[in-house]
């Protein structure tokens, strides 16, 4: 018991704004085939899973190929008025299932799983989760577009793969999107 209140106090910063659950992360199906070039380009947040990182408004995420078949990766969000990025780098974590991305915005900390369960290229589903111990996960869930909306039914569809895979979506918001081509 004593253990489990230490790894309680070591991650409850980290998952705060989260909802935990118990036993370790589901295996959710990946895209069966994915083109990572395809991919690549300017991604709108349609809905998510709340996450403490994320709590602006017009959040995007932009995938540029490098050289080194590596993706730099940079995500956008208003936040308070002001535009707030982050930078970072996305991998290919297993050649034999392309589909399971890996992303880091610090030099330091390791890659988190970032895994596209469905695409045509056009709308995407990406989910990632972390387990500690195997005792609890956390996880994070995204409907992207290439727009700033998606029509109702696209993304209850979303969220119904996602419920098939085990994946807890009664939480899903949408994200806000409305005014982000104005001025700041």
């Amino acid at each position: 018991m004593k253990a489990l209140l230490v790894v309680l106090a070591l991650f409850l910063p980290i998952i705060n704004a989260q909802v935990p659950h118990w036993g370790p992360c589901p295996e959710p199906v990946t895209q069966p085939v994915f083109n990572l070039k395809k991919f690549m380009g300017r991604w709108f947040e349609i809905a998510k899973l709340p996450a403490q990182f994320e709590r602006g408004r017009c959040i995007e995420t932009n995938f540029t190929l490098k050289l080194d078949g590596t993706a730099h990766v940079v995500s956008s969000e208003i936040l308070k008025g002001e535009l707030k990025t982050i930078e970072g780098t996305a991998v290919v974590e297993d050649k034999r299932n392309p589909a399971k991305l890996g992303i880091s915005f610090s030099y330091v900390l390791p890659y988190t799983p970032y895994w596209i369960l469905s695409t045509d290229y056009v709308k995407a589903l990406a989910y990632s989760c972390t387990d500690v111990l195997r005792l609890f996960h956390v996880d994070f869930a995204w409907i992207l577009g290439r727009t700033r909306s998606l029509p109702a039914a696209t993304i209850d569809h979303g969220k119904e793969v996602f419920t098939n895979n085990n994946i807890d979506v009664s939480r899903m918001i949408l994200s806000r999107q409305q005014g982000c081509d104005k001025d700041l």
